[in-house]
C-alpha cells in the first residue's frame, strides 16, 4: 500500500476501533462559483468529513443525475478546468489531513494525459481517483501508472455485479471498493433499502478492502441503514442541493452559507449526540 493509499485505510480502521462509519462527501470542484467552493471544502473538511471527493467537471457524465450535471455544468461556465480541480486538492492538502479522492471520467483525464494527470494529482495530494466509466482490465495502463505515482485506483460495483466480479474488482482496488446502490443515477431515490442493504451484505462477504456505498443517500437514517454492511457512505446530489438552495438565498450572508453546509455535514456525518 503506497503512502497515500494509506490514509482511507487508517481512516477506517480508526472508525471501525471506535464503532462508527466514514462519512465521505462529493462536491463538484468549482460549484456554486470557485471562491465559495474552496471555502466549502475547508467546512467539509473541518465539520466531519472523514473523506472528500472532489468532482472533476466534464461536458458528458454519464453516471450523473440532474444535480451533479447542474452543477458540473455551472463549473463549466465559470471555466473551471482540470488544472483547477488540482489546485483545489493542493489547496484542502495544505490545510487538512482529511484523504481526497478526484471523481470524474476517463475522457478529461486521457485529453490531459494519463502520465501528466497523475503526477500533477500526486503532487497535488491527491488520495485516489474514481471513475465510474473505466472498469479493471479496460484501462489502457492507467492503474500501473497510477501505481507508479502513488495515487490509488478506487473500483466500483453494482446490485448486478457477480460474486466473482466482486472479487476481481476488490483485488483490482487500492484503496477502497465504491458500492453503487442503485442501477441508476446519481441523486435517484432508492425505492427498497432492504434490497440494497441484502445486495450490500452480499458484497460484504468479498470485499477485503474497505467497502463504501454511495448514490441516493439523502438523509442520516438513510446513511445509517445502508452502512449497516459497509465501512461508510458517500453523500453528493443531497449536498449540492443544499448548497444550491444556500447560494440562491439572497438573504443569506456568506458566513450563514458556510454555517448552513456545516450543520448539513454535521449532522450527515456526526452521531446525533455530538451533531448539535
Amino acid at each position: 500500500m503506497s503512502k497515500v493509499d494509506e490514509r482511507l485505510h487508517l481512516a477506517a480502521a480508526e472508525a471501525r476501533h471506535a464503532g462508527r462509519k466514514l462519512a465521505g462527501f462529493f462536491l463538484t470542484n468549482g460549484f456554486p462559483d470557485p471562491q465559495s467552493n474552496r471555502k466549502i471544502f475547508d467546512v467539509i473538511a473541518e465539520s466531519g468529513a472523514d473523506f472528500i471527493e472532489i468532482g472533476m467537471p466534464f461536458s458528458d457524465p454519464l453516471a450523473e443525475g440532474p444535480t451533479i450535471q447542474h452543477s458540473s455544468a455551472h463549473a463549466l461556465k465559470h471555466g473551471v478546468r482540470m488544472r483547477d480541480t488540482f489546485g483545489t486538492a493542493e489547496s484542502i492538502r495544505s490545510r487538512h489531513e482529511t484523504p481526497v479522492y478526484l471523481m470524474g471520467y476517463a475522457n478529461p483525464i486521457h485529453r490531459y494525459g494519463i502520465a501528466a494527470f497523475f503526477r500533477d494529482a500526486a503532487s497535488a495530494g491527491v488520495d485516489g481517483v474514481i471513475l465510474p466509466d473505466l472498469p479493471p482490465g479496460v484501462s489502457d495502463g492507467l492503474e500501473e501508472i497510477a501505481a507508479d505515482a502513488g495515487v490509488g485506483v478506487v473500483n466500483l460495483i453494482a446490485p448486478n455485479t457477480s460474486n466473482e466480479r466482486i472479487e476481481e474488482i476488490d483485488r483490482a482496488t487500492t484503496s477502497f471498493v465504491y458500492a453503487v446502490s442503485i442501477a441508476g443515477l446519481t441523486g435517484t431515490e432508492i425505492s427498497s433499502e432492504d434490497v440494497v442493504s441484502q445486495y450490500l451484505k452480499r458484497a460484504r462477504a468479498h470485499v477485503s478492502n474497505p467497502l463504501l456505498v454511495g448514490f441516493g443517500i439523502q438523509t442520516r437514517a438513510s446513511a445509517e441503514i445502508l452502512s449497516r454492511h459497509t465501512d461508510g457512505f458517500i453523500v453528493g446530489s443531497a449536498l449540492i442541493r443544499e448548497i444550491d438552495a444556500a447560494w440562491n438565498d439572497t438573504a443569506l450572508s456568506e458566513s450563514k452559507r458556510l454555517s448552513r453546509v456545516a450543520e448539513f455535514i454535521r449532522a450527515l456525518a456526526l452521531p446525533a449526540e455530538t451533531a448539535a
